[in-house]
């Protein structure tokens, strides 16, 4: 089980771990973004902090109806203690994690200030 809490800002936040091609994990404060249907986006700088691979570009439609350009790596990610290997997309936004990670879990936010997050995966979608 994953948990996390609610901000100041109404947004839900949890922490991964990711990791790059060298090795080194780094904890990331993630804000859960049930629009993305993606894995996670990080900014440039921590892309390139953990080494992660390029691996293509693409072209996304964000929230606003506008469209984005955005380069997408690979990473791992662990998750419910197993080392996932996710896409990551480079973004100018704080770190984002979407539904593509959540997938087979059931997602429970207490939508108040310092509200609980949880994240559970469901018995039939264990790996």
């Amino acid at each position: 089980m994953t948990t996390g809490r609610v901000n100041a800002s109404g947004e839900a936040v949890i922490s991964l771990t990711v990791q790059g091609p060298a090795g080194q994990p780094q904890e990331i404060a993630a804000i859960i973004d049930t629009g993305f249907n993606g894995w996670l986006t990080l900014p440039a700088d921590i892309v390139g902090n953990l080494g992660l691979p390029l691996r293509g570009s693409g072209r996304a439609t964000l929230a606003d109806g506008s469209e984005t350009l955005f380069d997408s790596y690979e990473g791992t990610v662990f998750w419910e203690g197993h080392p996932r290997q996710i896409s990551v997309h480079a973004s100018d936004s704080d770190p984002l994690v979407g539904m593509g990670l959540f997938y087979g879990c059931e997602l429970t936010i207490q939508v108040i200030e310092d509200g609980k997050v949880t994240v559970k995966t469901l018995s039939e979608h264990r790996q």
